[in-house]
């Protein structure tokens, strides 16, 4: 199989039996062999009879059903373990994302040999208070952040190798930094096409501002795993013993600086009357908290075992 087009959602009744046209006829028009799943992000519209009703009326078009909403990244990773195709392509499901920009990410990915491609909006249609700007800032912090060098991280339109997709774990809030847990995994062919952004159709946007305050967090989040996801002790235990030998020698020069005046009869204070002491005291209790830290981080990693993190209600 070419395609496999992974397509999650959220509420989108209206756009659904336009969008399947629309990549019908570009699937049919270039002779892919294709699939097209559908995954319903707990939708509370008739999301789902659309795609029942989709799925009856082709071969190619397959659905999955949250029992509620988990997440994009979630239906991401429901789509991608389910994907045949040779080459992946995911896009959102409002029509702002065109069908016909599949034919030119596929060739990057078969002929230019990419492992990755993502899309770029270079015009936008968008709020420019509310959505261009901060989009603008975010990606410009990812690509400080994380060494991967795109325009637009936040574009639902890319490309994938299958071999990526089914290497690259994709959790939390993770699905904007596909390509940096990508390029992490080893797959460094990373590239970006600059495709058209059209106005939305139907319905609203079911993401606000939050977004880009959920995408800075999960930006420290990547960077941190990206380092130290496998050795956390290397982290927290070198900072804790860092601030541990700091306060002991702290204190023992307290110390020692208390014998000496007492030896050579200089009028001296109680040791607790010295600030230095507490700020000594608090340094090794910080540094014995990060150093547990650390290490319960090594045990965690070693014992968790990977459940489910998203319950389907159905498959068609």
């Amino acid at each position: 199989m070419n395609i496999s087009i992974v397509i999650p959602l959220l509420n989108e009744q209206e756009s659904l039996p336009e969008l399947h046209q629309w990549i019908k006829r570009v699937m049919d028009q270039h002779q892919y062999t294709y699939e097209v799943l559908f995954i319903d992000d707990g939708s509370t519209d008739r999301s789902w009879a659309v795609i029942e009703s989709l799925c009856h009326e082709s071969p190619c078009v397959k659905g999955i059903r949250f029992f509620r909403n988990y997440g994009k990244s979630q239906a991401l990773h429901a789509g991608f373990a389910r994907a045949q195709g040779d080459v992946v392509i995911t896009m959102d499901a409002d029509l702002q994302d065109s069908p016909d920009e599949i034919p030119g990410l596929y060739k990057m990915i078969t002929e230019e040999n990419y492992d990755l491609v993502s899309g770029w909006k270079k015009k936008r249609y968008d709020n420019v208070v509310t959505k261009n700007l901060p989009s603008k800032l975010f990606n410009w912090a990812a690509r400080k952040t994380s060494g991967v060098y795109l325009n637009d991280f936040n574009c639902g339109l890319k490309a994938y190798r299958n071999l990526v997709v089914k290497n690259v774990e994709v959790s939390g809030e993770m699905h904007r930094y596909i390509p940096v847990l990508a390029k992490n995994a080893g797959f460094n062919r990373i590239g970006e096409k600059v495709v058209i952004h059209q106005a939305r159709k139907y319905g609203e946007s079911k993401f606000g501002m939050s977004r880009f305050i959920n995408g800075f967090l999960d930006l420290i989040t990547i960077w941190f795993l990206s380092r130290y996801g496998k050795r956390p002790m290397h982290l927290f235990g070198a900072f804790g013993a860092l601030m541990f030998v700091l306060g002991f020698l702290s204190t023992a020069f307290i110390i020692v600086v208390k014998l000496i005046k007492l030896y050579t009869g200089f009028h001296t204070i109680l040791v607790t009357d010295n600030p230095l002491f507490y700020i000594a005291l608090t340094s090794m209790i910080i540094g014995t908290q990060l150093f547990l830290a650390g290490f319960l981080g090594e045990i965690i990693l070693r014992t968790k075992n990977n459940e489910e993190r998203y319950k389907i209600a159905e498959e068609r």
